[in-house]
């Protein structure tokens, strides 16, 4: 009997340890962002804990459906607005590397970007949604997470804010940037 009982607790200790580094790995704000890296546009090895250690980070899940197509100009917008205040900025792609390649050059995308047609980003981020965007400080903090496609531009104008206090920036209305570009 001593031996069941001392094998019992054995395993509720070894469950508990599980549980503990399973919930230490939960990407949620105020934890540190998973291990990721992705190949870039070029093909490079981009490592996340790299590209956090010298600034924010704005990680970006996304596709190229219709909705993700109408949100990319604020995302865009919210790269030229605080890349000068040390952001970073990366798309990452579930399509296929000639369609996002085609994608990029139509729509002139001159930040980082990179190619999952897998979908492991989303797996390792622990969200379906799509797009899905993570503000990353600097160090690695998960300070934001905005899941949802709002191709009306509210949500990254309110991302924008909250990248504005992150970089010690003033805040740009993406909103009204990009619907003063569509009308040149």
């Amino acid at each position: 009997m001593p031996r069941l009982l001392t094998a019992a607790l054995g395993l509720c200790l070894i469950a508990s340890l599980t549980f503990a580094q399973d919930a230490a790995k939960t990407v949620v704000i105020g934890k540190q962002a998973p291990d990721f890296k992705f190949k870039d546009q070029s093909g490079k090895v981009i490592d996340l804990a790299e590209l956090c250690a010298k600034g924010p980070v704005l990680v970006r899940l996304t596709c190229g459906c219709s909705g993700c197509d109408k949100e990319l100009a604020y995302f865009q917008e919210i790269d030229a607005a605080y890349k000068k205040a040390g952001l970073t900025s990366v798309a990452i792609f579930k399509e296929p590397d000639a369609k996002v390649a085609k994608y990029a050059a139509d729509k002139k995308i001159n930040m980082l970007y990179g190619i999952d047609t897998k979908g492991s980003a989303w797996t390792t981020f622990q969200t379906k949604t799509m797009p899905t965007n993570f503000l990353i400080g600097k160090g690695g903090e998960i300070l934001a997470i905005v899941p949802g496609c709002d191709p009306s531009g509210l949500l990254l104008t309110k991302l924008s804010a909250r990248v504005a206090k992150t970089v010690d920036a003033p805040a740009v209305d993406v909103k009204t940037k990009v619907e003063q570009n569509n009308k040149k």
